[in-house]
Order: structure tokens, then C-alpha cells, then sequence
């Protein structure tokens, strides 16, 4: 858990309270595209998609109930894979719309979102899960790309962490803890193989997250951009997120960067969090001494 700017507990002439927040559990967001792998998975586990489905995004824009769903970029007809691969919010929505409303929140509870880490650390928050009786089209659809929660940045790390792990939910500890297994399946393995591999194809040429590679390393990650909550709405700033794993042939580390309200023009996640995401999971890596495995066939993995 690492937040920037911090501040030295030797120099008290710096203590500023603003400082001294462990962002990673006191502050929640709405987490924008970085769930979009949760959606795949809930209908993949639902079977009302498989990995031959093909979605018809249209000409990037869709009406659901009065409002506009829109596309950054126009995808056309396209897998799942692509759909993770270029992000698109209309890809997701219809697949949201398509499986029962409580198989896509299942899946967001059965990974953390909602819920306390049992860290017991002062100042956690667990986020906003909703919990309304009538939800409209428009609201299903902005909930399946990010939009209509809040988490932590330690829940979204530990959802991907849990996908990393091909579906097992673990308990999270500061220190190793070896008492109980309180592990469980939540997710297919091979459901949460299958999202990974689409994962790789973001980082790849094409995908949001080329700047979040590791040279060596096969990377699985996913972006983020969500404007930032005022009263009355959306204002003008931005949160940028990158999260994923690493090495996805058999995933060890799992992380995401938030940046708050990126400078400039580019704020986009892929640009501003993917090259720190690159340079901690680089360093991670090579620190567990973890062999490079950009070479690693299919048939080579770990079963």
C-alpha cells in the first residue's frame, strides 16, 4: 500500500492530515472500465455468453431509456476479447442487460466490492454497493462500466487478485497467515483463465494498456478513466486507474494505480496510470524473482 504524495513522520513541520490518509482503504471511487472483466465473467458463469459470442456495437452509440450509452472508439461486431480489448461501454451494457440483474451483482459481491478487507485498519471504508429495488436500463448499463459504486483501491486489487488466482477468493493479510484456509471458489477456473487471456490482448498492440507491458513478462491488465463525482453530478476532474496481473501464465502479483485527477490532456488511464502500473509491477517482479514468461507456450502453463 503505497500513496503519493506521503509525508516523513520525522518532519513534523510537513503533517498535513491530507498526507497522512492510507488512500489504498479510506477513500472509494467509482472504479469506471476496470470491472468490465467481472461483467464478462458474470455472464460467461450465467452461460449467457460464451467465448464464440459476438456483440454488435453499432456505430458506437445505444439508447437505454433516455440516455446514451457511447463508445470511445467504434468496435462493430465484436467478441468478447475485443470488447475488453478496446473497452467498450456498449459491449458490456448489452451484456449486463442480457443475464438476470443478480448474477452481475453476485459477481461483484462474490470478489469484495461492498466489503469490509477484515484488515482492521483505522479509516477503511467499504465503498457504496447499491442496494435498490427498481433499476432502470440506464442504471444496469452505466453499473456494468464502472459507474453507480464506490470501492477501495485494496477491493479492486483484491478482486483482481482473486481472478489472478483462477477464480479462488482468499482472505487478505498484512502477514503471512497460516491458521485457517478460508479460501473459496467464486469464479469458474477455467471461466477465470479464459478472462485472462482476453486481459493479455489489452496490454498488447491494439489494446488500452500497451504502457502497462513488462518486457519479459505476459501482463494482464485493464483501465480505467471515471470523472470525478460533484454535487449535482460529474465535474471536470478525472480518476485514472490501471489494474491487472502478472505473469499471466501463473499470476503472483496483482496491482492497481490510481491517479487522481491526472494533469493535462491525456488523462485517460492507459496513459497516465499504465507506465507507473509497468515500473512497480517490473520491480515486484524481479524483487519475488519471478521468471520471465513471454515465451511460455499454452501447452507449457500450469494446469
Amino acid at each position: 500500500m503505497v500513496n503519493a504524495p506521503s509525508y516523513n513522520p520525522n518532519n513534523r513541520a510537513d503533517l498535513q492530515s491530507f498526507k497522512m490518509r492510507n488512500r489504498v482503504i479510506t477513500d472509494a471511487f467509482e472504479p469506471g472500465s476496470t470491472v468490465k472483466p467481472f461483467v464478462v465473467l458474470a455472464a460467461l458463469e450465467e452461460g449467457t455468453a460464451d467465448l464464440d459470442t459476438v456483440i454488435d456495437t453499432g456505430n458506437g452509440r445505444m439508447r437505454t431509456g433516455g440516455s446514451w450509452v457511447r463508445d470511445t472508439s467504434k468496435v462493430g461486431k465484436a467478441d468478447l476479447t475485443t470488447i475488453l480489448q478496446k473497452s467498450s461501454n456498449i459491449g458490456v451494457a448489452k451484456l449486463a442487460l442480457d443475464m438476470p440483474l443478480e448474477a452481475l451483482l453476485g459477481m461483484y459481491s462474490s470478489v469484495g466490492f461492498g466489503e469490509m478487507s477484515g484488515l482492521n485498519l483505522v479509516g477503511e471504508t467499504s465503498g457504496i454497493f447499491p442496494n435498490r429495488r427498481r433499476w432502470s436500463q440506464h442504471e444496469i448499463a452505466t453499473f456494468s462500466f464502472g459507474y453507480g459504486l464506490t470501492i477501495t483501491p485494496l477491493q479492486l486489487a483484491h478482486a483482481y487478485a482473486t481472478l489472478g488466482n483462477f477464480g479462488q477468493y482468499q482472505p487478505i493479510h498484512i502477514i503471512d497467515n497460516n491458521q485457517q484456509d478460508l479460501s473459496r471458489q467464486v469464479i469458474g477456473r477455467d471461466n477465470a483463465k479464459s478472462v485472462l487471456a482476453m486481459l493479455e490482448t489489452v496490454t498488447q498492440p491494439g489494446g488500452t494498456a500497451t504502457r502497462a507491458a513488462v518486457p519479459g513478462y505476459r501482463v494482464a491488465a485493464k483501465t480505467g478513466t471515471s470523472r470525478k463525482a460533484v454535487a449535482g453530478g460529474y465535474g471536470d476532474e478525472y480518476f485514472a486507474y490501471t489494474a491487472g496481473v502478472a505473469p499471466a501464465s501463473n499470476p503472483r502479483v496483482a496491482l492497481v494505480v490510481v491517479v487522481n485527477e491526472p494533469q493535462g490532456d491525456n488523462y485517460y488511464g492507459g496513459s497516465v496510470a499504465g507506465p507507473v502500473f509497468s515500473e512497480i509491477m517490473k520491480s515486484a517482479l524481479q524483487i519475488l524473482n519471478v521468471a520471465p514468461d513471454e515465451n511460455k507456450t499454452k501447452s507449457e502453463e500450469q494446469n
